[in-house]
């Protein structure tokens, strides 16, 4: 067994991913403090083709170092943009036909494994502050809200570990891959 050398992994330039279908998925990110979290949520946006990324509210933006660190120039191939209010943009959304999914542990969430993915929906996923979660007027615009399991004493994961999570668990459940 050996590791692939980077010229073996087939990266496709970033002309070619603005040209590339992608899954009908955003990600929302709802003032998330973080520029470490919003780098990877870039990172992730770009592996599984994300068509576009909204940071709402506090969300840093690019240019910034901090958030380049750890998205490694996927601000420049995934599509973003800044809107200050996370709940009109969710109502805006919606009148879209988005299909808005609040990342958060509820007394009416569906646990994350038992929910059927439709790879024909236009997916939105709402991501919330590190602190205090996504925004009650949020969730409470949202079609569903999603609870990734957890058994420790914590009940939280870092935004972008629960970014990875879900949008591997879309994608897993709505491609064929090889």
């Amino acid at each position: 067994m050996a590791k692939l050398k980077l010229e073996e992994l087939n990266r496709i330039s970033v002309e070619e991913f603005k040209n590339k279908e992608k899954n009908p998925v955003i990600l929302v990110l709802d003032n998330v403090r973080s520029l470490n979290n919003v780098g990877s949520a870039f990172r992730t946006a770009d592996a599984f083709l994300v068509q576009k990324i909204y940071l709402c509210g506090i969300t840093g933006t690019p240019p910034n170092k901090e958030i380049h660190k750890t998205a490694l120039g996927a601000t420049e191939s995934v599509d973003w943009e800044y809107v200050s209010s996370t709940v009109e943009l969710v109502r805006k959304l919606k009148s879209e036909g988005w299909k808005i999914i609040s990342l958060e542990q509820t007394d009416n969430s569906v646990m994350l494994q038992d929910f059927e993915f439709q790879k024909q929906d236009k997916l939105c996923f709402i991501f919330g502050n590190e602190v205090f979660g996504v925004d009650d007027e949020v969730i409470n615009e949202s079609h569903l809200t999603l609870e990734i399991p957890q058994f420790g004493t914590k009940h939280s994961l870092n935004i972008s570990v629960s970014i990875g999570m879900v949008i591997w668990d879309y994608f897993s459940k709505t491609t064929k891959t090889k």
